[in-house]
């Protein structure tokens, strides 16, 4: 993958070199003909012709745009390649997106006689195109792929736009928040970062808090997303009770997501992985990261993944991952992920190579695209998935204690009562819900604000009514007790704890406390 600088290099040296055939990938046509006249435009080419076609404005100069025929056809167009390359030496011609090069086709022969008919000569075509070219013309020459703009061209791009404005519209942004920008930019094309920015400055200003809303606007770009679901969040969603270690930690890394990581070595931050007892957060832990750090929720459906035909699984997975590139800084988030890639008996071997592909992913991406994957059994995960490195940590997500549940009942009580809870009837219920999962404390208030509504306001509502309500509630750590027991002895010996760490519940499978001594101190 190339960037502006790297292929104009490599472009000059295939020019030099006369390679008979060149063919520029790239979905950015207008760059690579921008790259084609700035190489032309040089003194040491002066002497050197260059034409170019395009459907639009049929062949002409590249260098003046002065029409070279009125024939606009690409026939016409090969019929004078044909003489040129016949009479003049180092004669070069780029073609625009020609149509039908991606296979054994008879245009395609004809432009493969024509690059031998340009290499007797000292003559070249460059072909421009975001389609494969047919490995047949290929072979008689030179190939590369024009990359979307990387940080430093983005920075680049972003600047010059700064520049071109600032005596029209007041700019607050330094350069630290442009280098930001153009980070978050990463993964769109030239003209959509211009209009991006466009539309910031149309509103009258360019003001710091931009930044952020560059980078959600970002994902309109992209509509039609392989395997992956835009999810709208309401404001509720950034509400989570409890789990302050999980808070307190990801708050550190939110720091990290938006810092200027340039020269340090450091990548941004890959991901966090949520085992734990169903309905105590996880999910809602996904969604509270992206209310929170202001950037776009994608969710990755694991069950939309997996094809029926060879290799579609894997292909699948592949431009999903991709296009989570192309959209960040995002927060992608893998819901019950070992359903997914679990199956390590399968004899088709295809959730072994989905897993490649994701762990290969979580290794060597350099995107802010920020993984929030959740599991409830944790016996299905893949060990491989658990190693160091993949993740950034792995987190147990367990059962509320006495104050998590405080915490969580007063706030789903102002959700759903709209009304402040008396002090003496919350800590009623928190003896009441004992065992209960963050879930059930909010299906058990959803069920108290039903009432509220349908009685004509909180003032109507009796305190025995809540207190029933809670006693009538069955958690699953009472109807499937050896479930939880297993999933909890699991995540206390694995995985860093979610909540406040307990030193006196050391729980099933806890090891004893080891002192280390350190000599000479």
């Amino acid at each position: 993958m190339a960037n502006y600088r790297e292929s104009r290099g490599e472009l000059e040296g295939y020019l030099t070199a006369r390679v008979p055939v060149i063919g520029i990938r790239t979905i950015e046509q207008q760059r690579a003909m921008r790259l084609m006249k700035e190489i032309a435009s040089r003194p040491n080419r002066s002497a050197q012709p260059f034409w170019i076609y395009t459907r639009a404005t049929g062949l002409r100069d590249l260098r003046t745009n002065i029409a070279v025929q009125d024939d606009r056809s690409l026939t016409g167009a090969m019929d004078f390649m044909a003489s040129q390359f016949s009479a003049r030496p180092r004669a070069t011609v780029i073609l625009v997106d020609p149509d039908g090069l991606d296979s054994d086709a008879p245009i395609t022969r004809h432009v493969a006689e024509l690059a031998r008919l340009a290499d007797s000569n000292a003559g070249c075509i460059v072909l421009i195109t975001d389609k494969p070219i047919w490995s047949g013309l290929q072979r008689l020459g030179m190939g590369l792929q024009l990359d979307l703009p990387d940080a430093a061209e983005m920075y680049a791009i972003i600047s010059d736009f700064l520049a071109d404005h600032k005596d029209r519209v007041p700019i607050a942004w330094t350069a630290d928040d442009a280098r930001r920008a153009s980070e978050f930019l990463e993964g769109v094309t030239e003209g959509e970062a211009v209009n991006l920015m466009a539309t910031v400055a149309a509103k009258g200003s360019v003001e710091q808090d931009d930044v952020l809303v560059l980078a959600r606007s970002k994902d309109r770009i992209f509509n039609d997303l392989a395997g992956l679901e835009r999810l709208n969040l309401k404001s509720a969603d950034h509400a989570v009770g409890g789990l302050s270690n999980l808070r307190d930690w990801l708050a550190r890394k939110q720091r990290l997501m938006h810092a200027d990581l340039r020269g340090t070595g450091l990548r941004p931050p890959r991901g966090v992985l949520l085992v734990g007892v169903p309905g105590c957060g996880k999910s809602l832990s996904a969604k509270a990261v992206s209310q929170q750090w202001q950037l776009p929720l994608y969710r990755l459906d694991m069950a939309s993944i997996h094809g029926m035909y060879l290799g579609e699984s894997e292909n699948r997975m592949r431009d999903a991952l991709a296009t989570a590139d192309r959209v960040s800084p995002c927060i992608l988030w893998i819901d019950e992920i070992e359903k997914g890639l679990a199956g390590g008996n399968d004899s088709t071997g295809v959730p072994q190579r989905v897993l490649g592909q994701f762990l290969f992913w979580l290794q060597e991406s350099q995107s802010r695209a920020f993984v929030v994957a959740t599991a409830n059994d944790v016996r299905k995960l893949p060990p491989e998935l658990l190693r160091k490195g993949r993740f950034d940590e792995l987190f147990f997500v367990d059962l509320p204690d006495e104050q998590d549940r405080k915490e969580i009942i007063e706030l789903y009580y102002r959700r759903y009562v709209k009304a402040e809870p008396d002090p003496d009837q919350v800590q009623s219920l928190v003896d009441i819900s004992d065992g209960f999962a963050g879930s059930d404390i909010e299906s058990a208030l959803h069920d108290v604000g039903a009432e509220v509504l349908l009685n004509g306001g909180a003032e109507a509502l009796h305190p025995a009514f809540v207190l029933n309500t809670f006693a009538n509630t069955n958690p699953l750590s009472r109807t499937n007790p050896e479930q939880v027991d297993d999933i909890r002895a699991w995540g206390r010996e694995r995985a860093v704890p979610a909540g406040r760490q307990n030193p006196n519940d050391a729980g099933p499978g806890a090891t004893a406390a080891r002192r280390v001594v350190f000599l000479g101190e």
